[in-house]
């Protein structure tokens, strides 16, 4: 399922929605944590993201798996440790936005009190920021191991 999509590798192809929806939900999460009179009209998007960046980022983690067994599997020396250095970071940022996505939609549903919507608010902005650096550190490696020669 992961493995080709029309005849090309799926990786390159799904890794756009990750790279690209993942900080779209870190944006609109600090924003809506930080602003709360903007919160009616971002609670939409933020539902929206909460939901879809760790899909991406799940299919993008299944997709490069696929893609290391098929044809990177015997990958050795400087290849090898920038691919594993890139692997090394699926699995953290997946944690980070499925975190990020459960606190987002508490924060949206259940955030009411003022008390609880603070530490919501606090928490989504922390998860926010480790998400933020695992996307980064999983694109730039990512492409460090396309790109280097």
């Amino acid at each position: 399922m992961f493995n080709e999509i029309l005849g090309l590798p799926a990786h390159p192809l799904i890794i756009h929605f990750a790279v690209v929806l993942t900080p779209l939900l870190v944006a609109v999460s600090v924003v809506y944590a930080a602003v709360s009179r903007w919160r009616p009209q971002l609670a939409w998007a933020v539902v929206a993201l909460s939901v879809l960046a760790p899909v991406a980022v799940f299919a993008a983690r299944q997709s490069g798996m696929a893609l290391k067994e098929a044809r990177f599997a015997t990958a050795d020396g400087d290849l090898g440790q920038r691919i594993a250095t890139h692997e090394s970071f699926a699995t953290p940022l997946l944690l980070s936005t499925l975190a990020l996505g459960a606190l987002s939609l508490l924060l949206v549903f259940a955030a009411r009190n003022k008390t609880v919507g603070l530490v919501l608010s606090v928490l989504t902005v922390v998860a926010a920021l480790v998400a933020a650096y695992y996307v980064f550190r999983a694109g730039d490696s990512g492409a460090r191991a396309v790109w280097t020669l």
